[in-house]
């Protein structure tokens, strides 16, 4: 039996418009080709827990009606976010055409899926790997279920988390390979569809199989570039400071996310730099406490620490560790004076890297049951625009028309090449004035 491991590739805006202005900043070009040449780590962990018996191989389609379709395949299994979700279903039924089985996991598995059932032989809902061994079983004896459900299973346990199948991957593709050191997140932000809503209980990867798996993708490439594809990798401190001595001898560059918190503590940020820590994202997502109270619905945490964001930026990044931060335009309350606060913000904080997206409902989020409930989804339909750079619903404060314009004359300002050299020549002289205060001899 072999199984192919297929991921739609590309950036998706279903605005061509804003396709085309965001291509003529460089920096926003550089960031896209880097998320476009990531691979799908999710395809790649249960390859690797597949039988030594079943072939497998990985490939990715960037357009599903025009790539040819290989057909040497036993079964499919697609992953596929929201925004393509429709490309997927349309990939699924060419499959399906020539009698070849297709199972669909993921994210919008897991947050649709009453509609995903119709396009697929079998769909599986939350963690993968808890069902994927019952998966290949079943395909093995002709029983395919139409529904796999993990949730049953209880949180997978990272004990057990197989090494990705890096070696499926062409050394010649891929400039930057993804890490999962920890899934969920403490927190519950209301608009947040990332692995949380795969299995919502926090939790942490032991540090021996992150290491394993850097080591394993150093033996297979030459100095590999490592993202971490965690939700909050420096949630647990405790943990981050013990990957922190894993990594300091593996000699890497690494880029993650995580929360503003970790500039509370010095002696990690030390840890992070002197492990190859390149750049932290840091959902910073308003500079206001009004626009940010009451997303986060456990404690408030997010506007909480608005007041600190100053502070923590600038700490952050003194220790030599910059900062992409990431700012949510629409949230409610929020008028069009919200894109001049940002970029004041930005001016203010000395950002390195910045990144601004829509507020965007994803099925089966809490947003986007409160916003259809208020009526205010622009379609139910419309997936395709769940990009985070596409509008699908209407603000309270001002009209689509104003968030849309706003955001682009925002973006214009933000993507200046002037404006992004002065900001990182800042960085580096700062730096540079820091490291010559080091070398000054105590009086």
């Amino acid at each position: 039996m072999k199984i192919g491991f297929i991921a739609i590739s590309g950036l998706r805006m279903a605005d061509p418009r804003l396709l085309g202005l965001g291509m003529t900043f460089p920096a926003v070009a550089r960031r896209a080709k880097e998320i476009e040449a990531l691979p799908s780590l999710g395809l790649l962990t249960i390859a690797g827990m597949t039988p030594a018996g079943v072939e497998v191989e990985y490939l990715e389609v960037r357009d599903v009606d025009q790539d040819s379709l290989p057909l040497h395949f036993d079964a499919v299994a697609l992953s596929t976010l929201t925004g393509t979700a429709k490309e997927a279903f349309r990939l699924a039924a060419r499959f399906r055409e020539w009698g070849i089985p297709t199972i669909l996991g993921g994210l919008h598995a897991t947050l649709a899926p009453e509609e995903c059932r119709s396009h697929f032989d079998s769909i599986i809902i939350g963690e993968g790997e808890p069902v994927w061994p019952e998966v290949v079983r079943d395909l093995q004896g002709g029983t395919l279920q139409p529904v796999y459900d993990a949730r049953a299973h209880g949180p997978f346990d990272f004990r057990e988390a197989p090494t990705p199948r890096f070696d499926l991957l062409d050394p010649d593709r891929y400039p930057r390979f993804t890490v999962q050191s920890q899934r969920g997140c403490p927190y519950a932000c209301e608009f947040c569809a990332a692995s949380m809503r795969l299995s919502p209980k926090f939790r942490t990867k032991p540090v021996a199989k992150v290491l394993n798996e850097i080591r394993t993708l150093k033996e297979l490439y030459r100095r590999p570039f490592i993202e971490f594809a965690d939700d909050n990798t420096f949630a647990d401190k405790k943990h981050g400071r013990a990957l922190m001595r894993g990594l300091a001898d593996e000699n890497i560059r690494w880029f993650t996310e995580t929360d503003i918190s970790v500039a509370d503590d010095e002696d990690l940020l030390k840890m992070m730099r002197d492990a190859g820590c390149y750049q932290v994202l840091i959902g910073l997502e308003s500079p206001n406490f009004d626009s940010l109270d009451q997303v986060e619905l456990k404690s408030n945490w997010k506007a909480r620490r608005t007041d600190q964001y100053l502070r923590a930026i600038e700490t952050i990044q003194k220790h030599g560790i910059t900062v992409n931060g990431c700012f949510v335009m629409g949230f409610d309350g929020d008028g069009t004076e919200c894109f001049d606060n940002v970029l004041e913000f930005v001016e203010k904080s000395g950002l390195y890297d910045v990144q601004i997206t829509y507020l965007t409902p994803f099925p089966g989020t809490p947003l986007w049951a409160r916003l259809s409930e208020e009526g205010r989804l622009l379609s139910e339909e419309a997936t395709e625009r769940c990009t985070l750079f596409d509008i699908n619903f209407q603000p309270d404060s001002m009209s689509v028309d104003e968030l849309r314009s706003g955001f682009w004359k925002l973006a214009r300002r933000l993507y200046r090449p002037k404006f992004v050299a002065v900001r990182n020549r800042n960085f580096r002289q700062h730096l540079r004035q820091r490291a010559k205060e080091n070398r000054r001899p105590a009086a």
